[in-house]
């Protein structure tokens, strides 16, 4: 069977016409690099090359000589391909967000992924927790951007930041005291959460201990933008997500209050199976996403 090394020893003899500088270029002894070409002239069953005082390529060794600088041209450029992919965050990724976090964090992180990994090739899926970390597991997706605990064994996360509720009221409700809202304001007014499906629902219901109230809203809307124009129309209350504020907290009519400490408040992370190989990747999306988060507004 023909080798690189063989083609590696023959590339330099055709292209030096010296055995001893071809040996030299290569880094090996004159005699090892003999006997390479020797064996790939006993493998193909034809003289590669015209011994005497000077080295001359036979007929056979001309058209070999331009066939194995070929293969080694490609076999450098499918190296250097499979070293770009090792780079972290070069080649596709597919990521998956979910409908809370994907138009108030992504404005922040794309053009950053764009400047610092110019070679990633992103694909964005935004859809619930539930799909999403089943994609995860079918192989649909790379990694997903969500509120965690993710309890699915095979799927691994990471954190990266908490993510502070703010009650967002009508204006023209009676203002509480204090400068910050209490838990049992939540009874004075309905509570306006996502539909049924969204992680942020199930998790102002745990943070609340509302499951049994009856002044939940049983309707609940599909988008933060919509549970925050029914703030503003006087239909009740919301939990509102930090991240968000910047786009949803500035409606005319709404008002917003932290909570008092412990503020309730979820965490944000990426989720992957434990089985990919693309854990330097995920560290880098993860540092970025974090920097996006905290970095002043331009």
């Amino acid at each position: 069977m023909i080798s690189t090394k063989q083609l590696v020893y023959f590339d330099a003899v055709a292209r030096l016409k010296h055995f001893g500088r071809a040996a030299e270029d290569c880094a090996v002894s004159q005699p090892a690099l003999s006997m390479q070409i020797q064996e790939l002239e006993r493998e193909l069953g034809v003289p590669l090359i015209e011994r005497g005082r000077s080295i001359t390529l036979t007929a056979a060794g001309e058209d070999v000589a331009r066939r194995a600088a070929g293969v080694l041209h490609e076999l450098a450029a499918m190296r250097a391909a499979v070293a770009e992919q090792r780079a972290p965050l070069s080649g596709r990724l597919r990521l998956g967000v979910i409908p809370s976090i994907a138009p108030y964090l992504l404005p922040a992180v794309l053009p950053r992924l764009k400047a610092e990994y110019p070679k990633l090739e992103l694909r964005i899926r935004e859809t619930l927790t539930d799909y999403l970390v089943a994609q995860l597991e079918d192989g649909t997706l790379d990694v997903a951007l969500l509120a965690l605990p993710i309890a699915e064994a095979g799927i691994e996360t990471l954190p990266l930041f908490d993510d502070d509720f703010l009650l967002a009221s009508p204006a023209d409700s009676p203002k509480p005291r204090g400068r910050r809202a209490k838990l049992d304001q939540l009874d004075a007014a309905p509570l306006l959460l996502l539909e049924e499906g969204h992680c942020l629902r199930e998790q102002a219901l745990s943070f609340c201990s509302l499951r049994d109230i009856e002044n939940v809203d049983s309707f609940g809307a599909s988008s933060l933008s919509t549970l925050v124009q029914m703030v503003a129309a006087g239909l009740g209350q919301t939990l509102l997500p930090e991240m968000s504020v910047g786009v949803e907290g500035t409606r005319e009519g709404v008002r917003l209050m932290r909570f008092q400490a412990p503020e309730p408040s979820r965490q944000i992370g990426l989720a992957f199976r434990k089985t990919s190989p693309l854990r330097a990747d995920f560290d880098a999306l993860g540092a970025v996403i974090s920097e996006a988060r905290t970095a002043p507004a331009t």
